[in-house]
Parts: structure tokens; C-alpha cells; sequence
């Protein structure tokens, strides 16, 4: 198959219903976890595009790229960042356990908070 063929029927709607292998739930963070792969290999390719053009135009070798060393401030920078990114990442995770750890009825719907908060407003804010 042609990368022609290949993208025009990339996003083409297949017939029929839709076939699980696993349970739905399952089904659905499988497809999230495959559409960040997909972003990954993305981002991969264009840094690749980048060291080759550093490489190129005599800025730096992929050496210079392989040996580099942040510095404390910057390593503390970038692990600070890597917490707060796989924090994101399993967002759904923490809140799951919290709802678990909540005594039961704990969890509000958004239109209970929200009826909580205007009962609290000051009678001059409404």
C-alpha cells in the first residue's frame, strides 16, 4: 500500500459496529495510551530533525547533545517538571483513590457545589 492510500483511508469511518477485545473501559485508555504514542513518535521525529540540523550547520554534535550535563538548577528544573507531568498523567489515578478514601457521600456533583457556594455567598454578592 501506497503512504497515499495509506493516509487517505487512515481516517476513514469503518462499516458495521464497532468490535471490542477487552471491556469498553479498557478499550478507551488502550486508545488514549496509543494517541500518546503516536504524539511521542511525533515529538521524537522532530527532535531528531532538530539534532540533525545542529549537526549540520556545524552548531553542535549529536555528542555535545548525548554528553550534555544540565546543572543542579537545571536537573532540579527538569525533575520538577517530570513530577508535575506524571502527576497530570495519572490524574484520573488520584482522583480514583481519593473516592475511594472519601466516607460515602462525599463526592458532590458539580451542581452541589455549586448550590453550596452560593449558600455561602454574602446576601449583597447575589
Amino acid at each position: 500500500m501506497s503512504i497515499a492510500a495509506a493516509l487517505s483511508t487512515a481516517s476513514a469511518k469503518p462499516a458495521g459496529k464497532r468490535p471490542y477485545f477487552m471491556t469498553p473501559e479498557v478499550e478507551r485508555v488502550m486508545a488514549i495510551a496509543m494517541s500518546i504514542a503516536q504524539e511521542l513518535a511525533v515529538a521524537r521525529t522532530r527532535i531528531d530533525t532538530l539534532e540533525r540540523i545542529l549537526e549540520r550547520k556545524g552548531v553542535m554534535s549529536r555528542v555535545d547533545i548525548e554528553t550534555f550535563q544540565p546543572t543542579p538548577e537545571e536537573a532540579a528544573e527538569r525533575g520538577l517538571w517530570m513530577q508535575e507531568y506524571i502527576a497530570r498523567v495519572l490524574r484520573i489515578v488520584q482522583q480514583e483513590a481519593e473516592q475511594m478514601a472519601a466516607p460515602p457521600g462525599a463526592d458532590l456533583a458539580s451542581e452541589e457545589v455549586a448550590a453550596e457556594v452560593a449558600r455561602d455567598e454574602p446576601p449583597a454578592a447575589r
